[in-house]
C-alpha cells in the first residue's frame, strides 16, 4: 500500500487515489466508468479531411486528448455510407475502405486504441486505460442484397448497422424519404433482421421509417438500439426522432435509445432556425441563378449566419431528453449517442466536444440521478444489449470474434 495513498471520506462514500484530488465529483465518475458513444463520425471526418486524432487537432469534435479529458472509453466509429455513394454502386468498397481508417487509427497508435470487436474487448480495454473503437455501419447499402456480406462486415468488426440513411435503400425506407416505397422494410430487409440477429450484429433503428421500426420489432429476436435519435416529443413532426409510443416499446424488448445531442435534434428553435434558413437559401439561388456548387452561396449562408445567430441548444435541453426517456422506457433503455463529428457545429452549449462529458454528468447528478443510474446511461446499458446480442448469437452456432 506504500506506493498508493487512498483516501475514504463520507462525502465521496469511496476511496479516492491521490491522483483524483482536484477533480469535482462529475469528472471522478468520468474517470472511473465505462463510457460508451453509439455514434462517433471520425471515420467520415478523416476521410474527408485527414488528420491524426492520435494527438490535438483544432477541427473536428473527437481527438485523444479530448477523449481522455472527457473519460470516454469507447466511441462506436461510425462507418457512414452516403446514399449518394449507396446510389452509384460503390457501398462496399466504401465501406470496407473506411473500415480500413480505423483499423489504421487502431494500429497505428497501439499504446492510445484499440480495435474492439466484442463486450470482452471493451471492458480489457477499459481496465487497460486503452481507447476502445467497436465499429457501427451507418447505412446498410454496402451489404447489397447478400447475407454472405452481412457474414463479411461482421467478420472485420461490424457490430451494428443503422439499416438506411438519408434515402430508402435495398433493406428500409428512410424517415428522411417521403418515398416510402417499400411501406416500411424491403422483402430483404426482412430477410436481414433474423440473419442480423444470428450473426451477431445488432440492429439500429435510427433514421428509418416508422413503419419500418415497427416491422423490425416484431421480427428481432434481441434488443434493438437507436444508436443515434433524440425524443420527438420535444420535435414535433421531426420523423428521424422517436415518438413516445416507439421509445416505450423499445424499452420494453430490452432495448435502448442513445440520445443524439444535435441541436436540431433535441431544440424546436434550432429545427425551425435550420428550415428557415434553408427557404432563404433558395431563394437566393433562384433569384440569382445559381448552381448549387456556387461559392456566392456559401457566403451568402455565412451573412444569413452572422446576421441571424443559431439559437444552440443547451446542457439542459439534452437533460431534457434523457429525462424523458427514462420516464417512458425506464432508467435501462437510454443511452448515449451524440453525433460527434457528424452533426457539423451545431452541438450544443457545454457540449462542443468529448472532453465535455463531465459537463453532462454533472448535470445529471444535479437532477438526482444516482451513480449507479449514470453509470448505467453512459455505458452499462448498451453493453448490457450489445452482450445480449453475443449470447444469441453464440446460442446460434455464431463464432464470437474478439479482436484482443
Amino acid at each position: 500500500m506504500k506506493n498508493l495513498i487512498l483516501v475514504c471520506t463520507f462525502f465521496t462514500a469511496g476511496c479516492t487515489t491521490i491522483a483524483d484530488f482536484g477533480l469535482s465529483r462529475a469528472e471522478r465518475i468520468a474517470k472511473r466508468s465505462l463510457i460508451v458513444d453509439t455514434h462517433i463520425d471520425v471515420p467520415y471526418r478523416l476521410f474527408q479531411n485527414p488528420a491524426d486524432v492520435s494527438t490535438a487537432t483544432v477541427d473536428g469534435q473527437f481527438d485523444y486528448p479530448r477523449a481522455v479529458a472527457g473519460g470516454l472509453n469507447a466511441p462506436f466509429m461510425s462507418v457512414y455510407v452516403p446514399a449518394l455513394v449507396d446510389e452509384r454502386g460503390d457501398a462496399y468498397e466504401f465501406a470496407n475502405g473506411t473500415i480500413d481508417l480505423v483499423e489504421q487509427l487502431a494500429q497505428g497508435h497501439p499504446h492510445k486504441f484499440a480495435k474492439a470487436t466484442c463486450t470482452r474487448d471493451v471492458e480489457a480495454h477499459f481496465k487497460a486505460g486503452l481507447i476502445s473503437l467497436p465499429m457501427g455501419m451507418e447505412n446498410g447499402g454496402p451489404i447489397d442484397n447478400k447475407i454472405s456480406n452481412l457474414e463479411h462486415f461482421y467478420q472485420r468488426g461490424i457490430r451494428y448497422i443503422t439499416l438506411a440513411h438519408s434515402k430508402s435503400n435495398h433493406i428500409s425506407d428512410s424517415s428522411y424519404d417521403m418515398n416510402e416505397a417499400w411501406e416500411g422494410l424491403s422483402p430483404f430487409g426482412k430477410e436481414l433482421i433474423p440473419e442480423m440477429n444470428r450473426v451477431g450484429v445488432m440492429v439500429d433503428v435510427s433514421h428509418i421509417s416508422d413503419r419500418a421500426f415497427w416491422q423490425v420489432m416484431e421480427l428481432s429476436r434481441t434488443p434493438v438500439i437507436a444508436s443515434h435519435s433524440s425524443m420527438r416529443h420535444f420535435t414535433p413532426g421531426f420523423q428521424r426522432n422517436m415518438d413516445d409510443t416507439m421509445v416505450k416499446a423499445l424499452g420494453e424488448a430490452g432495448g435502448i435509445i442513445m440520445i443524439n445531442f444535435g441541436s436540431s435534434f433535441i431544440q424546436q428553435k434550432a429545427r425551425d432556425y435550420g428550415i428557415a434558413r434553408a427557404a432563404a437559401m433558395k431563394e437566393y439561388q433562384l433569384a440569382n441563378h445559381l448552381d448549387n456548387g456556387d461559392p456566392a452561396l456559401l457566403n451568402f449562408m455565412r451573412r444569413y449566419t452572422l446576421e441571424n445567430p443559431y439559437p444552440f441548444a443547451n446542457l439542459n435541453d439534452v437533460l431534457d431528453h434523457i429525462d424523458r426517456a427514462v420516464q417512458i422506457a425506464g432508467i435501462d433503455a437510454v443511452g448515449l449517442g451524440s453525433d460527434y463529428d457528424g452533426v457539423g457545429d451545431s452541438l450544443p452549449e457545454n457540449l462542443k466536444d468529448v472532453s465535455m462529458f463531465p459537463n453532462l454528468i454533472e448535470g445529471l447528478l444535479e437532477r438526482g440521478y444516482s451513480r449507479k443510474e449514470i453509470r448505467k446511461i453512459l455505458g452499462d446499458n448498451i453493453m448490457r444489449v450489445w452482450r445480449a446480442n453475443e449470447d444469441y448469437a453464440t446460442a446460434q452456432g455464431t463464432e464470437l470474434l474478439c479482436a484482443s
